[in-house]
């Protein structure tokens, strides 16, 4: 069962089954009277008509910013009648106990309160029934923290082209044509053959050219970390409270 400071949170917050079905927003949480634990809570009016129903908040829990409970739609719809009046009683508590089918004790806890007005246990806080005193009570406001997802963030991989140029130097021969007269030293060479004949010779040029290959480099590991930051937020709501008027008496 949710803490006290997570349940305030979900008032107007959508409620859905445990089928993932919306039954309706919370307009009030009603919290047992002895535990402090969120016991029970209604669904507006608008969606079933002109009567709130009450949605029992046992091992209910958060669904992203919708609270889901552990009964379905149908069930709520044909919950018994209650007024929300503040407060649960005894026999109206356990005819929502037997709807939902679940097993009621008169140990410990009974009731689920609501907003605090109205009659308790023990007699009327109006000084009624033989009491000379007048309670006076007020609200307070008991403000916490619920984790919720804000927002997600992704890695995604994609591939882009891009034009890169490089300069490499490439060789290449060259043919010279080369004369030397006839000396002693290559007159043999030069009187070889034929005296007038035709004749030719070839060389062979080479020449360099570039020749471009890829090759896969794996270049960094990229990651996502999350870091916390705790920043002061004021959070403001109404919260009532009761004063006490004497008339005709002096106070002491």
């Amino acid at each position: 069962m949710a803490e006290m400071t997570e349940a305030y949170e979900w008032r107007g917050r959508t409620i859905v089954g445990r089928d993932g079905e919306k039954i309706g927003k919370v307009s009030e949480i009603y919290f047992d009277g002895e535990t402090d634990k969120p016991e029970w809570a209604t669904v507006s009016s608008g969606l079933f008509g002109t009567q709130s129903h009450f949605v029992p908040l046992a091992d209910a829990s958060p669904a992203g910013e919708d609270v889901r409970v552990q009964v379905s739609k149908e069930e709520v719809k044909d919950a018994p009648s209650v007024d929300p009046d503040g407060e649960l009683s005894e026999q109206e508590e356990q005819r929502l106990f037997e709807h939902y089918g679940v097993p009621y004790t008169t140990e410990d806890s009974t009731t689920a309160q609501g907003t605090p007005q109205g009659v308790s246990e023990g007699g009327d806080r109006n000084g009624r029934d033989g009491d000379d005193a007048m309670t006076r009570s007020e609200e307070e406001l008991h403000v916490g923290t619920a984790s919720r997802e804000a927002g997600r963030a992704r890695l995604r991989k994609y591939v882009v082209t891009e034009q890169v140029q490089k300069t490499v130097p490439v060789r290449r021969e060259e043919v010279r044509v080369e004369r030397e007269p006839v000396t002693d030293a290559n007159v043999d060479e030069a009187m070889s053959g034929a005296e007038i004949s035709e004749g030719e010779h070839e060389v062979v040029l080479h020449e360099e050219e570039p020749v471009v290959e890829k090759r896969t480099v794996p270049k960094e590991r990229v990651r996502l970390g999350k870091d916390t930051t705790t920043e002061e937020r004021q959070v403001s709501e109404e919260v009532r409270k009761e004063q006490i008027e004497a008339e005709g008496a002096q106070e002491c």
